[in-house]
Formats: structure tokens, sequence, C-alpha cells
């Protein structure tokens, strides 16, 4: 963008040479729209500054609610695993006291 605005300013300034400087209020109304031009790139390239800050701003809070999710879910995981374990714990000692207590009937039964 600025390379544009030096090469229109070297032009302008080339043609202020030839001219012999003999009118300079085309060549003023041309800088003065330049500069117009230059201040209206400025506000744009700060509009976009501030939606690119804003924009990762809100990926980093993202990032962090991934991050908190994905803490809860191991969380979870692991809270299920455990839980899975005294399930199969139980289910084990239930077998074994059910087997107990056939064996006891069977022997009860055959005397």
């Amino acid at each position: 963008m600025n390379n544009s605005i030096v090469v229109k300013l070297a032009a302008a300034a080339l043609v202020v040479g030839l001219a012999g400087c003999t009118d300079l209020k085309p060549l003023q109304a041309e800088v003065d729209t330049l500069k117009q031009q230059v201040g209206q790139l400025r506000t744009d390239v700060d509009a976009a500054k501030a939606s690119a800050d804003a924009a990762s701003r809100a990926a980093s809070a993202a990032q962090s609610s991934a991050n908190q999710a994905s803490t809860a879910a191991s969380g979870a995981q692991s809270t299920a695993n455990q839980a899975l374990s005294a399930a199969q714990a139980a289910q084990a000692s239930t077998d074994a006291t059910n087997e107990k207590i056939d064996r006891m009937f069977k022997k009860s039964v055959s005397k």
C-alpha cells in the first residue's frame, strides 16, 4: 500500500518537474486525495487489527473451554472406570455367595 503511494507521489513530482511548476493546484488536489486515502487505509488497518485481536481472544477462550471440557471428561471416565470395577467386584462376590448357597442347599437336600 505504501509503495503505491510512493509511486504516485514520485509520478506527481515528475509531472511537476516536467510541467515547469506552472500549475500546482491539480497536484495539490491529488496530494490531498492521497492523504485522505492514507488516512482511510490507517483506519481500515486499525479496524482489521482490532477484529483480529478479538478473534484471537475468542479462540483462546474457546481453547480454554475445550481444555476444561477435556479435563472434565477425563474425570468422568475415571469415575466410570472405578464404578465398573466396583460393580464387577460386587458381581463376583454375589456369584461366590450364590455358589455357596447352592452348595449348602444341595448338601441339605442330599441328607
